[in-house]
């Protein structure tokens, strides 16, 4: 208290006497109220009036505090003597003030997450959580998260005590079963986004179920790999199957290279095939024609066709060979031997200088297939004595 207070005591030097202070008060309260003077006594005498507006400003007060706001995004939930009345709205909003009527509000478009086979981090593993036995009999490390949001207040607070735990109780269990009804590399590598898929469905529909008012957004697997003490030896596998595929393709492109080429040479000789068989057959038809019509000369003149015939055969045949055999005299036994291919390589190895060389190739006897055509019909008429010989022959 400042010391220039009226109510202090300058000539003692002490504090003005508390009862009297508070006499002063209850007088200027009563006063306020307009009551009677308290006499002496020390409680003060309020009227019924002024009873009556307190009574009413505390009432006024018990009534405000029942207005409450719900913002966008959220919606309220009345509850009377703990039982569930309705749902409000975003906006302003009135209930029965305490203790009658409660409200609570619950935030339904925030994302809530849960995580399962980690906390906060993928290096805190849960290995009691994390670690699943697939269908070919592996073992996987996995730590996923799973999101979702509240589509039902009523029953997220009231049809479950732990909601949040049992969204981490039914991921767990739909993962376990995903995982022990698929094989190891489709749940590491080829399938992770239809196992999320999965598990997406599968875990809205056990929270469902359980009326929990919980809806998923998306679960994301955040690692899935082989047990820690296992790793390497997983590793070696993994580099051993790409290895695998790489020589698959490998393979794979060398065929399409060579096979093709190998159809268009298969192609090609079916079509050379072909063209071989068509002309054998022209080529048949063609002799068999050209027989006919020698049979028909052959039968007009038998003789003169058959020395033909011969002498065509003989001409053919001798086109061909390099050695010839002539019979000098008729009726005996010696043969004149004609090498013909020593000498065409004499020929060709000597120069055309040499006389010595050349000589004998001239003096030679020319061959029965010489274009020489007094040769030529030397041999006709020698052939057509023979023929004679046969046919005088009995």
């Amino acid at each position: 208290m400042a010391w220039n207070d009226p109510q202090w005591d300058k000539k003692n030097g002490s504090p003005p006497d508390l009862d009297e202070l508070w006499k002063k008060f209850n007088a200027k309260l009563n006063s306020l109220f307009g009551g009677k003077p308290n006499n002496g006594n020390n409680s003060p005498a309020f009227n019924a009036g002024g009873l009556g507006i307190i009574v009413a400003v505390i009432i006024a007060i018990w009534l405000a505090s029942g207005f409450y706001i719900v913002d966008t995004g959220e919606r309220g939930v009345v509850l009377r003597f703990g039982k569930f009345i309705e749902t409000t709205q975003p906006g302003p909003n009135w209930h029965l003030p305490t203790p009658i009527e409660t409200v609570q509000v619950v935030n339904i478009e925030q994302v809530r997450t849960v995580e399962v086979g980690y906390r906060n981090n993928v290096k805190s593993k849960m290995l009691k959580e994390s670690l699943m036995l697939t269908d070919d009999e592996n073992i996987v490390d996995i730590q996923f998260a799973v999101q979702y949001t509240l589509k039902d207040p009523e029953d997220y607070l009231f049809s479950n005590r732990s909601p949040d735990d049992a969204v981490r109780q039914a991921a767990e269990s739909v993962m376990s079963e995903i995982v022990g009804k698929s094989k190891m590399d489709y749940v590491l590598y080829e399938g992770r986004a239809d196992v999320a898929a999965r598990a997406t469905k599968n875990i809205q529909d056990a929270l469902d179920r359980y009326k929990t008012g919980i809806s998923v957004s998306k679960v994301t697997l955040q690692n899935a790999q082989p047990p820690q003490e296992v790793q390497a030896a997983f590793d070696d596998a993994v580099k051993a199957g790409q290895d695998r595929e790489r020589l698959k393709s490998e393979g794979q492109a060398y065929a399409n290279d060579v096979v093709p080429k190998a159809r268009g040479m298969a192609a090609r000789l079916n079509e050379e095939a072909n063209g071989y068989k068509q002309s054998i057959i022209a080529n048949a038809e063609g002799e068999a024609s050209r027989f006919k019509q020698v049979l028909v000369e052959y039968n007009k003149a038998p003789a003169v066709t058959r020395d033909r015939m011969y002498i065509d055969m003989m001409q053919q045949v001798l086109t061909s060979t390099s050695k010839v055999l002539v019979d000098s005299t008729k009726g005996g036994n010696n043969l004149l031997y004609l090498p013909l291919d020593k000498l065409m390589q004499t020929t060709t190895t000597t120069t055309p200088a040499t006389p010595a060389v050349s000589a004998p190739a001239t003096d030679a006897p020319k061959p029965a297939n010489s274009s020489d055509p007094s040769t030529t019909e030397t041999g006709r008429s020698r052939d057509a004595f023979r023929s004679r010989d046969r046919e005088d022959r009995p």
